[in-house]
Parts: C-alpha cells; sequence; structure tokens
C-alpha cells in the first residue's frame, strides 16, 4: 500500500524535491542557533569583541530570515503539493466510480461515497504533504543535535536522550489506539452524510407525513452515535498530549538537573548549559511533530484504507478484450433463455425468457408490479449482466461489445426522471453535448416542451432545480424525452414513461413518445395497457416468466392473463 502511494508523488517530484529541500535546509540552519549563541557567551562575549559580536547576532539574525522564507516556501509548495494529489486521488476514485456497474451503487449508500470522497481524500492530503516533511526535518534535527551534544558534552548528551524514547513509545503505542478510534470517526461521518442526504432528498415525502421529528430522531440517533466515537477519540489524545506535556517539562528539568550537577562538578559551564537548553528546544518540536504525526499518519492510513478498497473493487461488467463497436444499428434485438437474480445466491427475478423483436417494430412488455419488467430491459445496455443466456443486437452478442458503443445506440425515458441541478438547455444536451443550439429547440419541439421554455423569463437558461423539483413531473419528463431526440438513437426503452402523470401531460407525452417511435425498434414498459393496445407484439410477464405474447386483439381472445389485467384496468 505504500508504494501505491508514493506513486501519487510521481508526476510532482520537483515540487516534493522543493518541499523537501527547504525543510532540509530550514533544519541544518536550526542546528546552528544554539552552537552560534555557545560561542557567543563563551568567547566573543568574555573576550569584548564587538565585531564578532555583531557578526555572531547578525548571523543568528539571518538565520531566523531564512527559516521564514523556508517556512513559506514549504507553507505554500508543500500544501499545493497536497492539493495536486489530492486532485489526482478524487480523478482516480470518480474515473473509478464511472466504470462501476449498478449493483455497487444498489449496496452502497451515497453518503458513504461522498465521505470517501471529500472528507478521506483531505485527510490523505495532510499527510501527502506534512508526513515526508516532518520525518526528514525530525530524523535531521534530532541527529544533527544529538551529534554536537555528543560532541560537547558525552555524558550530558547521553542524559539529555533519556527523556526521548519515553515520549517516542508513549506516541506509537497511544497512536495505535487513535488508528482504530479514528476509523470508527469515519464510518460515523459517513453515515451522518448518508442520513442528512436522504432526509433532504425526501423533504417533500417528510414534510408530506408531518415526519419532520421521526427524521429528527434517525439523525440523533447517527449523530450521538458520531458524538461517542469522538468523544472516546478525544479521552484517548487529551491522555496523549497530557503525558507528553509532563515529558516535555521533566526534558527541560532533567537537563537543568543533569547541567547544575556538572557545572558543580566543575565538568561544564553556564554557556554549555545554555546551548544545552537551546537544543532541547529545537529537538522538541521534531519530537511533537513524531507524535502529531502518528496521529495524523494513522488517520491518513485509516483514510486511504478506505480510499484503496474502492479503487480495488473490479468492475463486474467490463469490455472483452476484443469487444467491438456497433454501427450502422437496424435495432434487431433478440433475447434468448435469459435468466437473471441480483445476488447470485437469491431466487432468480428473470427465468428462462426468449423473445424475439424484428428491426424497427414498437412491442410492449406488460405484467404486474414486480413481474421483472424493467430488469429485463436492463438487461439490454448491459446495466447488469445474465446469469445465463444471451442478447443480441443485429446478431452480435452484446457481450462481445463495447459498452459505450451499445449504449449510445439504445435511448430511455425512464418513470422516474433524473435532471442535473442545472439550466433546461444542458439537460436537453445531455443526450447529445455537441450539438447545437437549433438542434436542441428543435428536440425540444419535438417532444412538446418549446411552448413551455420560451415563455419563461430566462428560456433555455431556466435552471431546473436539483432533481429537476422546479418542475413538474409532466415538464421533467418531457425534457427527458427531448434529451432522446437530440441522441436520435436505433433503439428505444420507455420505462412506465407515461405513469402517474395527469391526462394533460400524459398526452402531451404520448404524442411525443409515438413521434420518437417511428422507424426505430421501440421497447415499452406500461402500467396502463391501454396505451399499448396498437403496439405490434405484446410480451406478457408474470414472476420473472413471459407466460403470454402476441397482439392485443389475439390476447383479449385467448381470455388469459393478459385479459384479466387488461379487465381489471377498464374497471
Amino acid at each position: 500500500m505504500l508504494k501505491r502511494f508514493i506513486s501519487y508523488y510521481g508526476p510532482h517530484k520537483w515540487l516534493f524535491i522543493l518541499d523537501m529541500g527547504t525543510a532540509l535546509a530550514a533544519s541544518v540552519l536550526s542546528i546552528f542557533f544554539p552552537i552560534l549563541t555557545r560561542d557567543l557567551l563563551k568567547t566573543h562575549l568574555p573576550e569584548r569583541d564587538v565585531f564578532m559580536i555583531v557578526l555572531f547576532l547578525t548571523a543568528i539574525f539571518v538565520i531566523h530570515l531564512l527559516n521564514s522564507v523556508f517556512s513559506y516556501i514549504r507553507m505554500k509548495w508543500g500544501h499545493i503539493l497536497g492539493v495536486r494529489i489530492e486532485y489526482d486521488l478524487r480523478t482516480d476514485i470518480f474515473a473509478h466510480l464511472q466504470k462501476l456497474s449498478f449493483r455497487y451503487f444498489d449496496n452502497v449508500k451515497t453518503g458513504h461515497i461522498m465521505s470517501r470522497i471529500s472528507n478521506d481524500l483531505n485527510t490523505i492530503t495532510e499527510v501527502a504533504h506534512h508526513a515526508p516533511e516532518d520525518l526528514l526535518i525530525s530524523a535531521c534535527v534530532i541527529s544533527g543535535t544529538f551529534a554536537y551534544m555528543l560532541f560537547l558534552n558525552v555524558q550530558m548528551a547521553l542524559i539529555s536522550m533519556i527523556p526521548v524514547p519515553v515520549m517516542l513509545i508513549w506516541g506509537t503505542l497511544v497512536g495505535r489506539r487513535m488508528k482504530v478510534g479514528f476509523r470508527g470517526v469515519r464510518r460515523k461521518i459517513a453515515d451522518i452524510n448518508s442520513s442528512v442526504e436522504n432526509s433532504v432528498q425526501g423533504i417533500r415525502e417528510v414534510k408530506s407525513f408531518a415526519n419532520e421529528e421521526l427524521e429528527f430522531s434517525k439523525f440523533q440517533n447517527v449523530n450521538r452515535l458520531f458524538r461517542s466515537a469522538k468523544e472516546n477519540i478525544f479521552g484517548i489524545m487529551g491522555l496523549f498530549y497530557s503525558v507528553m506535556h509532563f515529558l516535555r517539562n521533566i526534558y527541560y528539568l532533567t537537563v537543568v538537573i543533569g547541567g547544575t550537577y556538572f557545572i558543580y562538578q566543575g565538568k561544564m559551564d553556564v554557556p554549555d548549559l545554555v546551548a544545552f537548553l537551546l537544543f532541547v528546544g529545537i529537538i522538541l518540536p521534531p519530537i511533537e511533530r513524531l507524535t502529531n504525526f502518528a496521529e495524523q499518519y494513522y488517520e491518513g492510513v485509516t483514510s486511504f484504507e478506505r480510499f484503496v478498497e474502492v479503487m480495488d473493487i473490479a468492475p463486474d461488467i467490463e469490455d472483452r478484450r476484443n469487444a467491438v463497436a456497433l454501427d450502422d444499428v437496424k435495432g434487431r434485438i433478440e433475447i434468448d433463455n435469459i435468466s437473471f437474480g441480483y445476488e447470485a445466491d437469491r431466487q432468480h427475478v428473470l427465468r428462462d425468457i426468449s423473445l424475439k423483436i424484428d428491426s424497427g417494430q414498437n412491442i410492449a412488455i406488460v405484467g404486474e408490479s414486480g413481474a421483472g419488467k424493467s430488469t429485463l430491459v436492463s438487461l439490454l445496455p448491459r446495466f447488469y449482466e445474465p446469469i445465463n443466456g444471451r442478447i443480441l443486437i443485429d446478431g452480435f452478442d452484446i457481450m462481445d461489445l463495447k459498452q459505450k458503443s451499445l449504449r449510445e445506440n439504445i435511448g430511455i425515458v425512464q418513470q422516474n426522471v433524473f435532471l442535473f441541478d442545472s439550466t433546461i438547455r444542458e439537460n436537453i444536451l445531455y443526450g447529445n453535448p455537441g450539438a447545437d443550439d437549433e438542434m436542441v429547440m428543435e428536440a425540444a419541439k419535438s417532444a412538446n416542451i418549446y411552448d413551455y421554455i420560451m415563455s419563461l423569463p430566462a428560456g433555455f437558461d431556466t435552471m431546473v432545480g436539483e432533481r429537476g423539483l422546479k418542475l413538474s413531473g409532466g415538464q421533467r419528463q418531457r425534457i427527458s424525452i427531448a434529451r432522446v431526440f437530440l441522441k436520435n438513437p436505433p433503439i428505444l426503452i420507455f420505462d412506465e414513461a407515461t405513469s402517474s402523470l395527469d391526462t394533460e401531460s400524459e398526452a402531451l407525452i404520448r404524442d411525443s413518445l409515438q413521434r420518437l417511435s417511428r422507424n426505430r425498434t421501440t421497447i415499452i414498459i406500461a402500467h396502463r395497457l391501454s396505451t399499448v393496445k396498437y403496439v405490434n407484439r405484446i410480451f406478457v410477464m408474470k414472476q420473472g416468466q413471459i407466460v403470454e405474447s402476441g397482439n392485443h386483439t389475439d390476447l383479449m381472445d385467448q381470455k388469459g392473463y393478459y385479459h384479466s389485467l387488461y379487465s381489471g384496468i377498464l374497471k
């Protein structure tokens, strides 16, 4: 995993070198401050050498000035390095999410996905910037400082080293506990995101059922768990920092005690003790960096593990090595002995389904809710893959086709329309991003939505709101139809496109759908059977199987399942 993380530094190696170079230079310069101070107090001040006193004081000032410059470079470009790595991580995970099939999104909450893309990557960014820098500064300062302390007084240097391993061991031991705690906090943040998302997206249902208190109670439950998780981790952090603060003071006390003893014995003078105390002040920040690094590192490792978990999920629907593009599509479809289940260990939703659709033919798939109608058509664009059987388009097995090519040739008008939180124009353009304004307007006219759009003050530049909530159901549906008009695919799927609409909207949509269906292979999933009386063929589904097929007249004459459904609706 470490090698995988380091690979993200590759495209930004010059920024990394700049950051590490300034960190190294600042570390080396900081060591000279106590050295110069010792020589100033021990040699030049007693000798009253004004030139050397001024020279040394000037050198100390220059050291602090250069350290400020290096600090600016590290703060600016080090954080830019982290931001660019975060950009690469977010790009990679978003691109990977686009490759995952519906199965993944069926089983993972959106709030959890958002948490990994936002909170986790921000944590990783901090580690990417600070971890190498902190390690380099700590290693240089501690090793360089102790080397010079040993040069000055071996016994005193060894005494001053006593608290260091205690501080590092304490930081490591408690850091392990913090790793577990931070992992729990991350999970709770994801749960909160998911809870808020559900409540906000369903705010109309919440208010219509007057269930604000219920939603608040649900949120309080996850919020309480989050609070508990954070309180536990802060308890560990409180113990961690209080002990570290105590050990820091003990460090100074140890040096003072040792220095007092050696001065009393005549083995050391006051300037040497001052130098040792200044060295302690230089050593403590790197030690604190290492202990803070432990907390930050474990938090970052947890976040990167969650990032890798997503990146390691292999898409269960991928193009085969020799997949081909689907060109010059006629729209002939054959479904041969298809069976399907959403989970391998569950009962099949579809069982042994076979049917044929000729090029340019309009067919309907009808049946009660839960019969498997929508599931069946979702197999055509390979949103899911069948357990067995095959689907052919113009004689090509769709498993041998490139997914992009396959889906570019299939247009879907769904019952639950999704519009992006953008303008009407951009939502229609989603069907063909390269289309010009004239093509967009023509698509809107064909979908019977043009007059309404032009009645709006902003026209095609009107914002539709999140999920299109500023528009009525019929208006959203017609915009989605305009989007498919602009796509102009040879195969169409209408999935309950006119259900739950008022009579006027249904009439407008039915007219636009009939216009859209001309000279295309069209599959209609219908709840209102009266809307499919005139299609070429009707396939009747029941409990995941096709139980009848034929045109409306033939099926009514059979007095079978379709007749029962149709008669029941008309009553």
